[in-house]
């Protein structure tokens, strides 16, 4: 039976073929992803690992330290104290999980939970995925940097000579550590500050819903953070017609939100739509760095 249904599966996702996406320029937003063939509403586009994601510094124990899922039932703990939900999860970020281990981070963790920072921390497993040879240094090179203020610049200055006086500390030697650079820690920061995605996982049934909302009324509902490549390529719009979700952990999957023409771009909203316009204007503005242009923004709605 198991056989069957892998062997369904298998046959569906070949009759599926590619996504029905590519990456286009567009004609005032830079690049832009656009449908290949009519999509109807409710399709899944396409799915999405991280390229790198950390879970929120409040749950370390309570969501798995490498795909975000929340605890449930029995997982496995490391030598380090982390939580992961399966064997698979634990030993894929052996290496970097390792690197990080044989520092002390109390420092760098305190700077930045004083400060309420969760992107340094990305780029801390970033750096350890670095030196085990997990990713490259230029990973993120592809994804639009935010515009940084003196002050900003100020602060990731401070974080990184912690994060560099930390690996030092530890013994890691000078080779295997090259990349990180004060240029190399601020252009990654810059990258994640506007491309990471806040996680949010939906529940798989209504009786987890019910759960959910009534945990969610005492904590956030975030599991962490995530850097990803082509959702990343998204545009926004407050009226968009493709949202992302999250299921059960962090690998992220597109939606269509309504029937999407040929040719069509596909965008998401960045933001809570709720938020009446001129709000979502400030927070777009001071936030993403743009004036939003969109149909609804233009009405006024």
């Amino acid at each position: 039976m198991f056989l069957l249904r892998r062997l369904l599966s298998t046959a569906a996702a070949a009759a599926r073929g590619p996504p029905p996406i590519r990456v286009d320029v567009t004609e005032s937003a830079g690049r832009g992803v656009f449908a290949t063939r009519p999509v109807p509403a409710g399709e899944l586009l396409h799915s999405a690992q991280p390229l790198v994601c950390h879970p929120s510094p409040s749950l370390l124990n309570e969501v798995c330290y490498s795909c975000l899922r929340r605890k449930s039932g029995e997982g496995r703990v490391s030598s380090g104290g982390s939580y992961f939900c399966s064997d698979a999860c634990r030993d894929h970020p052996k290496g970097f999980h390792d690197v990080e281990k044989n520092a002390d981070w109390s420092l760098f963790d305190d700077h930045c939970s004083s400060r309420g920072l969760k992107y340094p921390y990305m780029a801390k497993r970033l750096a350890c995925m670095l030196i085990s040879g997990a990713a490259n240094a230029d990973c993120l090179n592809i994804l639009q940097p935010a515009r940084l203020h003196k002050g900003t610049l100020i602060e990731m200055e401070e974080e990184f000579e912690l994060l560099e006086s930390t690996f030092t500390k530890a013994g890691f030697q000078k080779e295997v550590t090259t990349f990180l650079t004060k240029e190399w820690y601020i252009n990654v920061l810059a990258r994640i500050r506007i491309n990471a995605f806040r996680i949010e996982l939906v529940a798989s049934s209504y009786e987890d819903l019910l759960s959910s909302a009534a945990a969610s009324v005492s904590c956030d509902a975030s599991v962490g953070n995530a850097v990803y490549m082509l959702p990343s390529f998204y545009n926004h719009d407050c009226d968009p017609n493709t949202h992302i979700i999250w299921l059960e952990n962090v690998d992220a999957k597109l939606k269509a939100l309504r029937d999407i023409e040929e040719g069509e771009e596909l965008r998401i909203c960045y933001i809570d739509t709720s938020m009446d316009v001129n709000a979502r204007q400030n927070i777009l503005a001071n936030g993403f760095g743009f004036e939003c242009q969109c149909l609804r923004c233009l009405s006024g709605d």
